[in-house]
């Protein structure tokens, strides 16, 4: 019904005396809508019998108080509701939303603290920093790549590419950003899934050798704050300067100062990218509390004992392993009087008294780091929390959920282990021993943390707040004094120097990671936590493509981080006396890196492009009106595999991802990837991305304008 038709038959005259059946109708629709709003989900759709003798007996009532004549009441009581076909007839037709538009309507459901079908009630209008036009080509280009036909045509049939019969299960996400004095601006953000989960920012995939350009970037950081602290010493003091044996990166610096004619910083950076490391893949290495061997992409770098500039450029493995262990002990290491320069002089008379202040100060200190990373969490999300960083083993997942679970029966822990193993989940005689081996009075705690490869306070933290869910940190730094001795205080007593040094290691090792942390959380990673192994320097610890952008905006912006901006304005309720505008706020970069820092990296992401694994990019960015944009980047190649005894037993997910800038201020990311077993057959690398970017080249260049804003910014939302 019509609502103008329903108002002029409401309306009492003489000239509607010959439409009393059309009146009946109106008014038992609208007597029947005013009974229904008390309970809608009931009488309009199981309680319809109801809805018709409830509305009855108020058109009986209306009557009987005057407020109707008999006539039209009885004109009402003789027709029936007729409800409308809502598959037949939609309310509201779906509309398409695009990935752009989806990112915008979460956005702004998240600021507003509801859901999408709340905001969908709203009357609201949003600005977005989307280009419309090259958001639609994008998406249009990334769809296109599922026609073997066009793949061909944009070179993407090879080796280390694609195949024409496997195309239609590999997705691509690309995101691209535009620096400008108002912040990072949005320009495309989409991905070929049709899920409403957005891979750029919702994800987190393991993305291979990008993760080089973090290990870069805090590598550099560390030189930096060496050249503050080393540069105003003197000559003989520098000399003088005391660093530990392990200490590999503060010998370095001390000998560069010492020797070098350009003392500056920028000079040091530059040195520090021309060390060399080797790229043997011989050697094992003790860490994330086990013997791990590491292996490059191409054996015929083997031999080799690159600079990090060159093992940048060619994405070479072993190099950045060893530097991340250079960097973490040098972060063991740093501190005057750390613990781990003590526990290498067994006849320290410190050891004992250090032990106590250390266990409780430092106690502390990770205490609060994990109930930070634990707060706000369910039941359900603190057992994630805590499994998501372990390398899944029976032994290991047998040993948090005994202490989590002690009470939980053998076929607990069975369904435990096939939910986290699926078939490769102990037998029932193997799931019996564990349940024995690793009783809760089996293992102290320490050495239960030690097992499971988790910091034993974070595993204490866990099952404490499952037990206590109501407990304030105040309440659990009090519950654990005698948890934090023990998790310390055991690594002194143990009479076998070697077991004694692993475990040391491997705790230490942890409390670097969780510094390393902080460190690569300023520069935008998105993750709560590091997985505690130098495999992160390869991607094992996940990233987002959407994170690595913004690292790329923070190096393009000499270390400034700026806001990422995809909504620019928000309007409510236009036209009407209750009219709201929202915009954003002056921008205010937070300085993050060091200028000279971000330089330097600059530099190594160009040189990735001239002469590395992007080369093939070279030239592939000429813009009409002059303006330099040389693109730079870092790729990388995930491929991730749950592997028994050196044999691959079932894959997960295979990624190839290129992180780039386009000139001085367009940068964003583009990844390829196949998720489930099916990423087993396939063999593509970083080179994909690539490839896809250089092909996309004349798609993108018509928007990327010859000044500051001018370019996507020029052209409506």
């Amino acid at each position: 019904t019509e609502l103008d038709r329903a108002r002029f038959l409401l309306t009492p005259g003489e000239s509607l005396n010959e439409n009393q059946t059309e009146r009946g109708q109106v008014l038992r629709q609208v007597v029947a809508l005013m009974v229904a709003h008390r309970r809608p989900s009931w009488y309009l759709a199981q309680g319809r019998k109801d809805l018709d003798e409830t509305t009855d007996a108020y058109l009986r009532l209306l009557a009987t108080e005057g407020i109707i004549d008999t006539g039209w009441r009885d004109a009402a009581l003789r027709q029936r509701l007729v409800f409308r076909d809502m598959v037949r007839h939609p309310p509201l037709f779906p509309t398409s939303h695009g990935k752009g538009s989806t990112a915008a309507r979460s956005r702004l459901a998240g600021w507003l603290g509801t859901s999408l079908y709340s905001l969908d009630r709203l009357d609201a209008s949003v600005d977005t920093t989307l280009h419309g036009e090259l958001q639609d080509a994008v998406s249009d280009y990334l769809g296109r790549l599922a026609d073997p036909a066009f793949a061909r045509s944009q070179s993407l049939i090879g080796e280390r590419l694609l195949q024409p019969a496997s195309l239609g299960k590999v997705s691509y996400s690309f995101t691209l950003l535009e620096r400008t004095p108002q912040g990072n601006l949005v320009r495309v953000q989409t991905d070929t899934t049709t899920q409403p989960l957005d891979i750029n920012e919702g994800s987190k995939l393991e993305l291979g050798s990008t993760a080089k350009l973090r290990v870069l970037a805090t590598y550099l950081e560390l030189v930096a704050e060496l050249h503050a602290r080393l540069v105003p010493l003197e000559p003989k003091a520098l000399r003088d300067t005391a660093f530990d044996r392990q200490d590999t990166l503060t010998r370095w610096a001390v000998q560069h100062l010492a020797s070098a004619k350009d003392r500056s910083l920028d000079a040091m950076l530059l040195a520090a990218l021309e060390r060399r490391f080797s790229a043997d893949p011989g050697e094992r290495f003790f860490t994330g509390g086990g013997v791990h061997s590491f292996n490059n992409f191409n054996d015929s770098d083997n031999g080799r004992s690159p600079t990090v500039r060159e093992a940048m450029q060619a994405s070479i493995n072993l190099p950045f392993v060893r530097v991340l262990r250079e960097v973490v002990r040098h972060t063991m290491y740093q501190v005057p009087g750390s613990t781990a320069r003590l526990l290498e002089d067994d006849s320290d008379p410190r050891r004992e008294a250090y032990l106590a202040r250390f266990a409780d100060r430092e106690g502390q200190t990770f205490l609060r780091r994990f109930w930070r990373k634990t707060d706000r969490r369910s039941t359900d999300e603190l057992r994630s929390v805590l499994l998501e960083g372990l390398r899944p083993t029976p032994e290991r997942l047998t040993a948090v959920f005994r202490y989590l679970e002690p009470e939980a029966p053998p076929e607990a822990l069975s369904a435990f282990l096939k939910e986290r193993l699926g078939e490769k989940a102990p037998n029932a005689a193997r799931v019996q021993s564990l349940f024995s081996r690793y009783a809760p009075d089996a293992l102290d705690l320490p050495d239960r943390g030690y097992v499971a490869g988790v910091h034993p306070l974070e595993l204490w933290l866990v099952a404490y707040r499952l037990q206590n869910p109501q407990a304030s940190l105040t309440q659990a730094i009090a519950a654990s004094q005698s948890e934090r001795q023990a998790v310390y205080g055991w690594l002194f007593r143990t009479r076998v120097k070697s077991a004694q040094d692993d475990r040391i290691y491997t705790l230490l090792e942890v409390e670097a990671f969780l510094d390393i942390h902080q460190r690569w959380a300023r520069l935008g990673y998105p993750f709560g936590h590091l997985v505690p192994s130098l495999a992160t320097a390869l991607g094992s610890s996940g990233d987002r493509p959407a994170a690595l952008a913004e690292l790329m905006g923070i190096i393009l912006n000499d270390g400034v981080r700026l806001p990422t901006r995809l909504l620019t304005g928000v309007q409510f309720a236009s036209d009407t006396p209750w009219f709201t505008a929202l915009g954003n706020t002056p921008v205010k970069g937070e300085r993050v890196m060091a200028p000279e820092v971000a330089r330097a990296l600059q530099q190594a992401l160009s040189e990735v492009v001239e002469r590395g694994t992007a080369r093939r990019l070279v030239g592939s960015f000429r813009a009409p009106g002059g303006e330099d944009l040389s693109p730079g980047g870092k790729t990388g190649t995930g491929d991730n595999r749950v592997v028994v005894r050196g044999r691959a037993t079932l894959a997960l997910n295979r990624t190839a991802t290129f992180v780039f800038h386009l000139g001085p201020r367009y940068f964003g990311s583009l990844t390829a990837y196949v998720v489930g077993p099916d990423a087993a057959r396939y063999r593509f690398t970083s080179g994909l991305p690539v490839q896809i970017l250089g092909s996309m080249g004349p798609t993108l260049m018509p928007y990327l304008g010859t000044a500051p804003g001018s370019g996507c910014a020029s052209a409506p939302p």
